[in-house]
């Protein structure tokens, strides 16, 4: 009988925590996080039935019919390596040591110092996104000063969780000014002169994002000579390269003139946007050094960070990329196929700016034709954006950020109407 009751206790134990295990659940306290504010945008745009519906809030270049676009120098890249029939082992922790060089040349010029001198080092990432963090890592990890980095306010919505799950303190300097869409010099120069020295800040490069405004070489100048008055370690973003101007040397201006300057910067640098290379992930991180030694202790500790993370980078984009740019032919077929997407872009503002005044806008929409790259700010207010998304299914950020690789000489006059309808 004693028997018989512990084997009925245990079967009852047992069903008890069975059910206890269907009833309960180790992620029962994880809340629901809200959307991510582009692709809950996607998200509206693709439940919208309106035949006339347009979406801005994708990064993502379009050609003049709406579509993907790939460049024909990639295709033939990629024909090219194809029939080299390579293998496909691990690449090092580093990367494609043909890519790294050749990214390196290309943000900083073939006659660069810093090259010749071999005090950089530069690294394959996970694009542009995989480079700023494993960049926030190493400045978590290593950097003397302050664990504070300055964005520009407003500067890319991935910039702040990138930094911040680092480790890194984030602060903010003036940047746009919402009174005129365009860059507020005074404002950021006042800013910066009281960054505390050995902070870190970080610098668009080209095209910002998400404003399109960019300072201009004598404003550049400027910055520079208060960054190193401060003495303030400078992170440049350089994610449009070629992409904003058309221009692989004048995007990479400010770049260049700093270290000219003796600035040792950071930089993370993408090849999405000026070699759609979007879902291949090609990007680099590159540390400029006080000398070849440093780079080299520099380089280990790179290694050290990135093995844990995802070990090695992967290979196809990076080859892709170092075969374009290390093959002439390709490298000038690219050089005219980035200056044409560039050029369509540009096209598209004039021609907004156009429909506007056309529709009989009062407003002064200069800043569209000013602003660069593929963003453009247009100055809505969010109470506008939502009329215009809920009356012509034109989406966007809430902050009126509008993705000019998505407007084309078929919808630009729609785009035009529905603006003026809402700011009239």
């Amino acid at each position: 009988l004693n028997l018989l009751h512990s084997a009925v206790c245990l079967q009852f134990s047992s069903l008890l925590l069975f059910c206890f295990g269907l009833c309960s659940s180790w992620w029962g306290g994880v809340q629901m996080g809200p959307p991510d504010p582009i692709l809950g945008v996607t998200e509206a745009f693709k439940r919208d039935t309106n035949p006339k519906k347009m979406n801005l809030g994708v990064g993502a270049y379009r050609d003049d019919q709406g579509k993907p676009f790939v460049l024909s120098c990639v295709r033939k890249a990629e024909a090219l390596i194809a029939s080299k029939q390579l293998d496909k082992e691990y690449l090092p922790i580093g990367g494609l040591g043909e890519f790294t060089k050749a990214c390196a040349q290309l943000a900083l010029g073939n006659d660069s110092e810093v090259l010749k001198s071999s005090r950089n080092i530069t690294v394959q990432t996970i694009s542009g996104t995989g480079s700023l963090r494993i960049g926030a890592n190493f400045l978590s990890r290593f950097h003397g000063g302050p664990r504070d980095v300055y964005l520009p306010k407003p500067s890319w919505g991935n910039h702040t969780p990138i930094f911040r799950d680092a480790g890194m303190q984030l602060k903010a300097y003036r940047y746009y000014d919402p009174s005129t869409c365009g860059f507020d010099f005074k404002g950021a120069l006042e800013d910066i002169s009281k960054i505390p020295e050995q902070s870190v800040i970080l610098l668009h490069a080209c095209a910002h994002n998400p404003t399109g405004v960019d300072p201009r070489p004598e404003q550049w100048k400027e910055i520079a000579d208060i960054v190193k008055k401060r003495n303030l370690l400078v992170f440049f973003d350089m994610a449009y390269q070629g992409f904003a101007s058309g221009d692989i040397d004048r995007d990479a201006w400010a770049v260049r003139y700093f270290i000219e300057q003796g600035h040792n910067i950071v930089l993370s640098q993408s090849f999405a946007k000026n070699m759609g290379l979007y879902g291949e992930r090609v990007g680099g991180f590159t540390v400029v050094c006080k000398d070849a030694e440093e780079a080299k202790r520099v380089e280990s500790q790179l290694k050290i960070l990135i093995r844990p993370i995802y070990s090695n980078p992967p290979m196809n984009g990076a080859r892709i990329a170092s075969t374009i740019l290390s093959t002439p032919d390709l490298r000038s077929l690219w050089l005219e196929e980035v200056h044409g997407m560039a050029n369509r872009i540009i096209k598209m503002r004039e021609q907004l700016a156009a429909g506007l005044k056309k529709n009989g806008s009062s407003h002064n929409w200069q800043h569209v034709i000013d602003q660069i790259g593929m963003f453009c700010f247009t100055g809505l207010k969010p109470e506008q954006v939502e009329r215009i998304i809920k009356e012509y299914s034109v989406y966007m950020t809430k902050d009126g950020r509008i993705s000019m690789a998505g407007v084309s000489s078929g919808n630009v006059g729609y785009l035009a109407e529905a603006i003026h309808a809402v700011t009239k």
